[in-house]
C-alpha cells in the first residue's frame, strides 16, 4: 500500500513537471491563437524560407503571424495570410516585405504603414509588396558579376584591358 502512494505521488510530480514545462514553452515561444486577430493577405513572387508561425512586424514589434500560405494558381503569386492583433490597425497604402532575420535565422514580413487615414479590414490585401532576396543569388552577383550580361557587351575586365591595348 504505501508502494502505490509513493507511486502516484511520483507520477504526480512528473505530471506537473512536464506541464510545467509545456506552460513555460508556450509562454516563451509568444504563441498565441488566433482569436482577437484578423487576417490581411499579401502577394509575393517570392517568400523564400517564410512559413507559417513567422512573425509579421511593424517596426521590429511582433503584431502578428503568418497564418496560411498557398500558391495562387492564376498568377502563379505566392498568397500569404496574416493573422494581425485587432489592436494593429494598418494603413491601406501600407508595404510588407519578406526580411531575414540575419544570416542564420528564418524569414518574416515586415510591413511597412503608409500614410493613408483608412485602413485595411479584415479579409482585406497589402498591395505593395517586396519579394524576398536570396543570399546566395546576391553573393553570386557581387562574386561573378551581374547575372544579366548580354552577350557581346563589354565587360570591366574587357574594358581595362582595352584602354591599357589603346595607349
Amino acid at each position: 500500500m504505501g508502494r502505490n502512494v509513493i507511486e502516484t505521488l511520483m507520477g504526480a510530480v512528473v505530471l506537473f513537471i512536464a506541464a510545467s514545462f509545456i506552460f513555460i514553452s508556450y509562454k516563451s515561444g509568444n504563441i498565441s491563437s488566433d482569436s482577437g486577430r484578423y487576417t490581411v493577405t499579401a502577394k509575393f513572387r517570392e517568400i523564400g524560407s517564410l512559413s507559417i508561425g513567422s512573425d509579421v512586424r511593424v517596426g521590429g514589434i511582433r503584431v502578428g503571424s503568418i497564418s496560411n500560405q498557398y500558391l495562387d494558381q492564376n498568377n502563379f503569386k505566392a498568397v500569404v495570410e496574416m493573422g494581425i492583433n485587432q489592436d494593429i490597425k494598418i494603413p491601406r497604402d501600407s508595404s510588407a516585405s519578406v526580411i531575414g532575420d540575419g544570416l542564420l535565422g528564418g524569414k518574416y514580413i515586415s510591413i511597412e504603414p503608409g500614410g493613408e487615414e483608412e485602413y485595411i479590414s479584415s479579409g482585406g490585401e497589402i498591395r505593395y509588396t517586396q519579394d524576398s532576396i536570396s543570399l546566395e543569388e546576391l553573393i553570386g552577383k557581387f562574386a561573378f558579376g551581374s547575372l544579366d550580361d548580354k552577350e557581346g557587351s563589354s565587360t570591366k575586365e574587357d574594358d581595362l584591358n582595352g584602354g591599357l591595348l589603346d595607349e
